[in-house]
């Protein structure tokens, strides 16, 4: 486990556009498919990081709580699978099914999705605004594996409520960390590392 903080890509950077296959359904995604009218918030994320692991129930939780309020979501797996199997699609699609996810969990086989967020760590968080500009790009809260804090999102929560609200969110921003994506041999994004 590389514990790496987010890049956190640059405000006023527009939502690039993906289009990816979802384990749990068998059907494509793309982000012209996703609707929320106060915003979407992407989440590079996988299923065998321990950092992923410790908010994830939380995370499914806050989700679902904001779609209701207008915000749209989904959660992408951009992981080398041929080094870490346990993030193939077939197991998630049975971890979205296990936790209940309300939003899609798709796959970025060929990592170009995660390239184009600068994606580096899972959870890995990027919130956009309601004209697909970001509005956030931090942590979800300073829980860590380990650290005794307890698991809340205040710190995505603060964000989201701001984007519901129609106000600006907070400029101050603390990077999200977590496992470094895992890269293909050679195929590791030149601002990472």
């Amino acid at each position: 486990m590389v514990r790496t903080e987010s890049t956190m890509l640059e405000l006023g950077t527009p939502a690039p556009d993906f289009r990816l296959p979802e384990p749990l359904t068998g059907t494509e995604v793309g982000l012209s498919d996703l609707k929320g009218d106060k915003g979407l918030l992407v989440v590079f994320m996988c299923n065998h990081c321990p950092y992923v692991k410790h908010i994830q129930r939380e995370l499914a939780a806050v989700i679902k709580e904001y779609q209701a309020k207008g915000i749209a979501a989904v959660g992408i797996s951009s992981n080398d699978v041929s080094t870490h199997p346990d993030d193939a699609p077939d197991k998630m699609a049975e971890e979205a099914q296990r936790l209940g996810y309300t939003f899609p969990y798709l796959y970025d086989e060929t990592q170009e999705t995660a390239k184009a967020y600068h994606a580096a760590c899972t959870p890995d968080f990027f919130l956009f605004d309601a004209q697909r500009r970001p509005a956030y790009r931090g942590q979800f809260d300073d829980s860590r594996p380990g650290n005794d804090r307890p698991v809340t999102g205040t710190d995505l929560r603060a964000a989201l409520d701001a984007l519901v609200a129609g106000k600006a969110v907070d400029t101050d921003q603390i990077p999200s960390m977590g496992c470094n994506i895992k890269w293909k041999s050679g195929a590791e994004p030149a601002y990472f590392g």
